[in-house]
């Protein structure tokens, strides 16, 4: 028997295993793997406030998930921050709490309110005591490609200069320039060519809950002009603690301060999600959509949204 390109030709003999493979449809080449990070926000306490469930549930969905880094939003150590880097809540607050093997990973790590009640260069020195912890600036860009090109930036922000009530208190952020950091941010988003420009900062710019205990005026208007114009697609950020996602403008503004201590929010003033709930945000990337979700202390997914590009 004979075959032709557009079926057999003739009747009786067996198929040979070569004459199969030949007449089998090419299968698909498979997807390429996504890029993934998980985000833990507002967290240090001594282990306390659901933070070692947390930490555990972020570590059963690292095994699962193979996330690149760990992303912290701030607020890394409570009340104040830490002394040196030898505080002993490097030990009580990080290394004995989040212990597990699938988070001993790079940590990207930014500053929040509570971080500048202490020794904010300690958090940076610390970067060259430990291997996971990565805080090289107080403001800084990480890029990372996907197996098929796909590009991603992410600029990590130093949120707490930008708010002017903080001004002459005890997180202390004199010294530091936000129009500087500002300017800096304009550029660095105009000269990036990644498909996917995510930014990060610890306080929120919009949140579901709105107002003025929620929402950061002295944000909206410092950075929200800047990521509308270069079309960022997704914030992420700490500092109010519970979970929260709206869309406002074409950009989806994403809370994740659930890493230890929580309250219970109210019925959200905009179109969108609001839930008091420990937990961490997951975060995975293609080139055609950005996925994320809210996970809770028990591993069961709270909310979950898909950005297109």
């Amino acid at each position: 028997m004979t075959i032709s390109r557009r079926g057999f030709i003739g009747t009786g003999a067996e198929l040979t295993a070569a004459s199969l493979l030949a007449a089998a449809p090419t299968a698909q080449a498979a997807a390429p793997a996504p890029f993934n990070f998980i985000s833990i926000g507002d967290w240090g306490r001594n282990g306390a406030h659901h933070q070692r469930n947390v930490a555990q549930a972020m570590a059963d969905r690292a095994a699962s998930d193979a996330p690149r880094f760990i992303l912290s939003l701030g607020d890394n150590f409570y009340e104040s921050g830490v002394t040196s880097v030898s505080d002993p809540q490097w030990k009580t607050s990080f290394e004995d709490v989040y212990h597990q093997a699938s988070l001993q990973r790079p940590w990207k790590v930014i500053l929040g309110n509570h971080d500048y009640r202490g020794n904010v260069p300690a958090q940076l020195d610390y970067s060259a005591h430990s291997r996971r912890w990565q805080l090289p600036a107080r403001y800084h860009t990480h890029a990372e490609t996907l197996a098929d090109g796909t590009t991603v930036e992410i600029f990590f922000l130093d949120t707490s200069p930008f708010i002017r009530k903080y001004l002459g208190t005890v997180t202390d952020i004199s010294g530091q320039d936000p129009r500087a950091q500002r300017a800096w941010l304009d550029t660095a988003l105009g000269r990036s060519k990644a498909r996917w420009k995510i930014v990060v900062g610890h306080h929120p710019i919009y949140t579901a809950l709105g107002g003025a205990d929620h929402d950061q005026p002295d944000l909206i208007a410092a950075l929200e002009p800047v990521l509308r114009r270069h079309a960022v697609k997704l914030y992420i950020n700490g500092h109010d603690h519970c979970m929260q996602y709206v869309e406002m403008g074409g950009i989806a503004y994403v809370t994740n301060g659930v890493g230890s201590e929580i309250y219970t929010p109210g019925t959200p003033s905009r179109a969108g999600f609001a839930l008091g709930a420990h937990g961490f945000l997951t975060t995975s990337v293609t080139h055609g959509e950005i996925s994320f979700a809210f996970i809770d202390m028990n591993g069961k997914t709270r909310f979950a949204r898909t950005i297109a590009a």
